[in-house]
């Protein structure tokens, strides 16, 4: 019987690129840093691996081309659904290559109806200014059921909402009623807070997150697994030279119950 939770994490998994590691890892991180009762719901086309307590679906079919499914992650959109499969309350969507370092808490008590990563003001700074704000979906919550426009109008015409917003997260801040940021500094950035300069980071480890962070994102690359390699080599990109484990994510790792890659 599933517990009588009004509020939901919920996370995607599709296709290798993240093994079942991934799920395992953000399900313990969450049931460590959410008081009370929540339910875990991965949609998924494989849920193989997962732990005890992790909630399985198929993710919604939104007649994606095969294109859709390979970029701009697309098949995000389903969770807007005017019915997720009678799941009900507050969800909090969370990518799978997310570090959850602080409580979750204050994420499903914020009042705005739709709240979202700022990457653009928050994340990516220009000299003149705080530069543009740049919704992103590594991190929302809404309410379940109440956001089905962004759905609704995407399956009217898929091919043109791809052709003129390209990402679905662009697609999404478009179309939700409103949108609302997290307060800056609870969901950070590793390549922009985290990592040294170019030129340090050969020989200075990445910095572990700030005690007033909640969640770090690692958006494209690295991911969370390249940082647990044995060895010295790069797991960054020219001319970053991030390099070798790095501890506090080992640690991390760990911790809630993953599973290290042999040298």
């Amino acid at each position: 019987m599933n517990p009588p939770a009004d509020r939901v994490i919920l996370c995607m998994k599709w296709g290798t690129l993240y093994p079942a590691d991934y799920v395992n890892v953000l399900y313990s991180a969450c049931r460590r840093n959410i008081t009370g009762q929540f339910r875990f719901l991965c949609l998924t086309d494989d849920p193989t691996g997962f732990s005890p307590g992790i909630e399985t679906r198929p993710i919604p079919d939104l007649g994606l081309t095969q294109g859709m499914w390979k970029s701009g992650a697309w098949a995000k959109l389903g969770v807007f659904q005017h019915d997720l499969y009678g799941f009900t309350g507050r969800a909090l969507f969370i990518d799978l290559d997310m570090v959850i370092c602080g409580s979750l808490d204050p994420f499903f008590d914020h009042p705005a109806p739709f709240l979202t990563t700022d990457m653009g003001t928050d994340w990516r700074p220009r000299p003149t200014g705080r530069g543009t704000v740049e919704p992103g979906t590594c991190l929302f919550a809404f309410d379940l059921g109440t956001e089905g426009q962004i759905i609704d109008r995407f399956v009217a015409d898929r091919e043109k909402a791809v052709a003129e917003y390209t990402i679905e997260q662009a697609w999404v801040g478009a179309q939700a009623r409103s949108m609302a940021f997290w307060p800056r500094g609870w969901v950070i950035s590793f390549k922009r807070h985290l990592r040294q300069p170019i030129g340090l980071d050969l020989f200075l480890p990445p910095r572990p997150p700030p005690k007033e962070a909640r969640v770090v994102a690692f958006h494209g690359a690295p991911r969370p697994a390249d940082l647990l390699r044995p060895g010295t080599a790069l797991w960054d990109r020219l001319p970053h030279m991030g390099h070798g484990q790095v501890k506090w994510m080992v640690d991390y790792w760990t911790e809630n119950g993953g599973t290290l890659p042999v040298a």
